[in-house]
């Protein structure tokens, strides 16, 4: 395993945290429904708490958190551009197109964050050490958490799209009636909306 490129990729996946307080920060403003509003309260406060794990971890192993990386930049400018999407959807004065287009921020955000995840738990099947272990016991805290963002997300999106088209609609979606953590779980919840 490149260690250079693992430290990397911790310090991007601390940027894509950050980047998520701000979004999340940015869709509450978009939020009209109320279960939805509450979700993202809590998935802000999540999110907010894998920050801080990520940035321990990085001290843990002898790196600077705001190290500038080709990766982070990337990251942020994506953050970026969600949040402008948002603040544009709401100048826009259309009813309800911020908060699809928040769902839809919120959702392309956690499927990044959902794959660092996913990667970090591998990086850490792969160490030896104390280092291993750091990184397993952040990947127990904080994997369940993230696969719930990132499904539940999607169906917030899709289920308020259906609302905007006339098509029957969810809400709040059965992701979340079903607490939803996984891809399976998805699909069961999916095809449930029709019995909803």
């Amino acid at each position: 395993m490149n260690r250079t490129k693992v430290d990397e990729f911790l310090c991007e996946a601390l940027e894509t945290e950050r980047g998520g307080v701000k979004i999340y920060e940015a869709a509450m403003s978009c939020a009209q429904n109320v279960d939805l509003r509450k979700e993202w309260e809590k998935y802000l406060g999540e999110t907010r708490r894998h920050e801080q794990i990520l940035g321990e971890i990085c001290t843990g192993f002898g790196l600077n958190p705001e190290k500038e990386t080709s990766g982070r930049k990337i990251v942020r400018s994506h953050a970026e551009v969600l949040i402008k999407a948002m603040q544009t959807a709401l100048g826009s004065g259309v009813r309800g197109q911020a908060e699809i287009v928040a769902a839809e921020a919120v959702a392309t955000a956690e499927l990044k964050d959902h794959m660092n995840w996913e990667l970090i738990g591998e990086i850490a099947k792969k160490m030896e050490g104390d280092d291993a272990a750091v990184l397993k016991k952040a990947y127990d805290e904080v994997e369940d958490q993230e696969d719930r963002h990132f499904y539940h997300a999607r169906g917030w999106a899709r289920e308020l799209w259906a609302v905007s088209l006339d098509i029957p609609a969810v809400i709040p979606p059965p992701e979340e009636k079903m607490n939803v953590k996984t891809g399976m779980g998805a699909v069961a919840a999916q095809a449930s909306r029709k019995l909803m």
